[in-house]
């Protein structure tokens, strides 16, 4: 049976926050599985050819992380802003 479908109909904007949430939610831990994985396969090999200076494994953490917190923004920070929607309105509003 679907799921989706089944039961009292949905909220639309609930159903988008919704989705947007689960879709944080699994973002985040494949950062956190993909980022440890790194950070442990330079902890094994660091000994070899490593100076000293920064690590690399900062870089992609960084760069993804950075995405992560925009993300968590559009998810639980501004969950309904949808920039087309209101570029929608304030046309409709300024047609008036």
């Amino acid at each position: 049976m679907d799921q989706q479908t089944s039961g009292p109909e949905k909220d639309p904007k609930l159903w988008e926050i919704a989705q947007k949430r689960a879709s944080f939610k699994s973002n985040l831990i494949t950062y956190i599985i993909v980022n440890a994985f790194l950070w442990i396969l330079w902890a094994i090999t660091k000994g070899k050819g490593y100076y000293g200076g920064i690590p690399w494994p900062v870089w992609p953490t960084l760069g993804w992380g950075i995405g992560i917190i925009f993300h968590y923004f559009g998810a639980y920070v501004y969950p309904e802003a949808n920039s087309a929607e209101r570029e929608y309105e304030k046309l409709k509003n300024k047609k008036s």
